[in-house]
């Protein structure tokens, strides 16, 4: 059952996580620290990505306070290297024309899942995608096929991402994400018994400058939804050989500064916890 939520009348309570984890150093630094002082509530991991196995003992201070989720990847060049990986427009392609081939794709998910509890040694709070692939055809079946059996055990099983946009936040780039599989993943999630963070902002084409993105949070906090999930990817500095590196700096900056702790208060948002938001599927929330 849902935790108890505490807050005034017109609190409206949201996850807000920090996806690409492990990327590289600078972004796991920026999450681990802007999650120490409260302004993050969720992170997703590359497991893929060779520096995990190190990362992941930056999270150790905050397990059970914040939700630590697989970050699938089907589109970097950790998924290139480990052999299943395409770029994303091949992915969407793919998807689009006769899907992902499930049993490979569940080989895949089995995978990241694996090296996922190998170095935090418990099953992840929730699963999304890089460049949302959880949603594609043939990944979104394997997935939730996967949870539904690898966690039948589990009272709570990990809740899933979908990427789709809420009224008023909806641009053509989260309308083409979600036409990528939203409503085929809600539905089929929904039928296993597993949870959905189902409204998701932040989407913005990773371009201007720290004042635009200032203006873009301010207005992503004031019509946001209640148990809405706002996605961000912050690191401390810029890392040359990534192509949002700038964006990342920009992001971090903000999130760490009163500005963003003031623009939390101003719109009333707090923020919480998938467990908190979404109970397991089938109890009362609360």
């Amino acid at each position: 059952m849902a935790a108890e939520l505490p807050g005034a009348a017109g609190v409206r309570h949201i996850v807000v996580c920090a996806d690409d984890f492990a990327v590289h150093a600078s972004a796991s630094r920026g999450i681990a620290q802007l999650a120490q002082q409260g302004r993050l509530s969720a992170t997703s991991a590359m497991v893929l990505s060779p520096h995990w196995p190190q990362h992941a003992a930056m999270l150790q201070d905050l397990r059970g306070q914040i939700d630590v989720g697989l970050h699938l990847d089907w589109t970097s060049s950790f998924a290139m290297d480990a052999g299943h990986g395409l770029p994303l427009a091949a992915a969407m392609r793919q998807a689009l024309w006769r899907g992902f081939d499930p049993v490979r794709a569940t080989r895949v998910i089995e995978h990241q899942l694996d090296l996922f509890e190998a170095h935090w040694q418990a099953p992840p709070d929730h699963v999304d995608g890089h460049q949302h692939v959880q949603q594609f055809a043939g990944i979104r079946q394997a997935l939730v096929q996967v949870l539904h059996t690898r966690y039948a055990s589990h009272r709570v099983k990990p809740y899933l991402r979908i990427s789709r946009a809420p009224a008023g936040l909806a641009d053509l780039k989260s309308r083409v994400i979600a036409m990528m599989g939203a409503n085929a993943l809600e539905k089929i999630a929904t039928h296993a018994g597993i949870t959905s963070a189902r409204a998701l902002f932040g989407i913005y084409n990773f371009e201007g400058d720290g004042a635009r993105y200032a203006a873009l949070m301010a207005h992503w906090l004031r019509v946001a939804p209640q148990a809405g999930l706002l996605m961000c990817h912050p690191a401390q500095t810029v890392e040359p050989a990534d192509e949002i590196g700038t964006a990342r700096a920009q992001e971090f900056a903000y999130l760490a500064s009163l500005q963003f702790a003031q623009a939390l208060s101003a719109a009333q948002v707090v923020l919480a916890r998938g467990a908190q938001l979404w109970p397991p599927v089938g109890l009362p929330a609360r």
